[in-house]
C-alpha cells in the first residue's frame, strides 16, 4: 500500500510556476549604401515584439502533472531589426496547456487572474516586451542621418499559482473502499483503477454518463475520505476542493458492512464535507447503498435511511442492479438544481 507522501507524488492538484515573455528585439542603426546612390540615408528597422504567456484550458487534461518537474517558462524573443528597413521577426507566444478548471493565482500578490473552467478559455498572463524602432524612424527635416534607435523593452515575468478544481455534475463521496471507482467504471467509459484496498484512487477521475433519451452528465470520482480529511490527514483536502464545482454530492455507502458501520461511515463523511465548508455540506445530496449483492437483511438500508432522513437507493455497481434507477434519479436531480 502507497504511503501518503508516494501518493501526493502521483498527483498534482496545484503547482507554483514562473513564467517569462520574450524581450522585444533591439531596434537596427543601418544606413542605406549602394553603388550609384550618393548620401544613402538611414534604413535601420524596427526589432520584433516578443512572445507572450498564455494560459489555456484543455479539455484533453486533468492532471497538472504534466506541468511537474519544470519550474520556468519562456516566450521566444523578438528578433532585432535589419537592414534595408527589414522587420524584425516577431518571437512566437508560448502557450501552455492546462485542464479545465484550473484557478490562476498571481503568487506575488495573492490575487484571481482567471478561472479556466471552460475548455479553449484562456489568459495571457505575461506580455511579451515591444520591439526597438530602428534609426529610419528617427529621420527628419533637420536630422538626415540619426544615429538614434532603441532596445527592445523587456518581457514580463510573473510568479503564478496554478490550482486545479475539477468541474463534475456529480461528484462521488465516501469512504476508501465503497466502490465509487467500480460505479464510475461501470456508467461510463471511464477507467479508473479499481483494487481492494484503500486509497486506490490516487487522482480524481471524470467519466462522461450517458442514459438513454440522449441524456448525460459528467461524474467525478474523488479518492476516499477519512476521519480528519479536512485537516489534511490521509489523502487530505486536497482533494474535497474537487467537490467544490460539483452540483449534486453522490454519497456512495457500502452497505454489506465490510467496511464498518455503514451509518457510521456515512456520518464520517458528512462531518468531513461539513468541517471543510458549509457551502459544500449544504449541496443537493443522494445516498447511495451499494454492494447490495453481498447483504441477504436489509435492516441496515432501512437504518442508513432513517439515520439520513433521505430515500437510500440501493445498487450494486458490480452486478449493475439499481443503475438504471440511480441515473434516473440523478437526472431529476440535475435539473431541480
Amino acid at each position: 500500500m502507497c504511503s501518503e507522501n508516494k501518493i501526493r507524488k502521483f498527483f498534482v492538484d496545484e503547482i507554483d510556476i514562473t513564467v517569462m515573455a520574450g524581450n522585444g528585439g533591439d531596434g537596427c542603426l543601418s544606413f542605406r549604401r549602394e553603388k550609384y546612390v550618393p548620401r544613402g540615408g538611414p534604413d535601420g528597422g524596427d526589432g520584433g515584439n516578443g512572445g507572450s504567456i498564455i494560459l489555456q484550458a484543455d479539455d484533453s487534461l486533468n492532471s497538472l502533472h504534466h506541468l511537474s518537474g519544470k519550474d520556468s517558462f519562456n516566450a521566444e524573443r523578438g528578433q532585432c531589426g535589419m537592414g534595408k528597413n527589414r522587420h524584425g521577426r516577431n518571437g512566437e507566444d508560448k502557450i501552455i496547456h492546462v485542464p479545465p478548471g484550473t484557478l490562476v493565482f498571481d503568487a506575488l500578490h495573492c490575487t484571481l487572474l482567471k478561472d479556466l473552467a471552460k475548455p479553449d478559455r484562456s489568459i495571457c498572463v505575461a506580455v511579451g516586451g515591444q520591439g526597438g524602432k530602428g534609426n529610419a524612424r528617427f529621420k527628419s527635416p533637420t536630422n538626415q542621418a540619426p544615429r538614434e534607435f532603441e532596445a527592445g523593452e523587456p518581457g514580463q515575468s510573473r510568479n503564478l499559482h496554478l490550482e486545479l478544481k475539477l468541474i463534475a455534475d456529480v461528484a462521488l463521496v465516501g469512504m476508501p473502499n465503497a466502490g465509487k471507482s467500480t460505479l464510475l467504471s461501470r456508467v461510463s467509459s471511464a477507467k479508473p483503477r479499481v483494487a481492494s484496498y484503500p486509497f486506490t484512487t490516487l487522482t480524481p477521475s471524470l467519466g462522461v454518463v450517458e442514459i438513454n433519451g440522449y441524456r448525460r452528465y459528467t461524474m467525478g470520482d474523488i479518492p476516499g475520505l477519512i476521519k480528519g480529511a479536512h485537516n489534511g490527514k490521509g489523502l487530505g483536502f486536497e482533494f474535497l476542493r474537487h467537490i467544490e464545482r460539483a452540483r449534486i454530492i453522490l454519497h456512495l455507502v457500502d452497505i454489506s458492512s465490510l467496511s464498518g458501520d455503514p451509518v457510521e461511515n456515512y456520518d464520517i463523511i458528512r462531518k468531513e464535507l461539513q468541517n471543510y465548508s458549509e457551502e459544500l455540506a449544504a449541496k443537493p445530496e443522494i445516498v447511495v447503498a451499494n454492494k447490495m449483492d453481498l447483504v441477504d437483511d436489509t435492516s441496515m438500508l432501512e437504518q442508513l435511511g432513517d439515520k439520513t432522513g433521505l430515500e437510500v437507493i440501493p445498487i450494486s455497481a458490480v452486478t449493475g442492479s439499481g443503475i438504471t434507477e440511480l441515473n434516473d434519479q440523478v437526472w431529476k436531480r440535475l435539473h431541480e438544481t
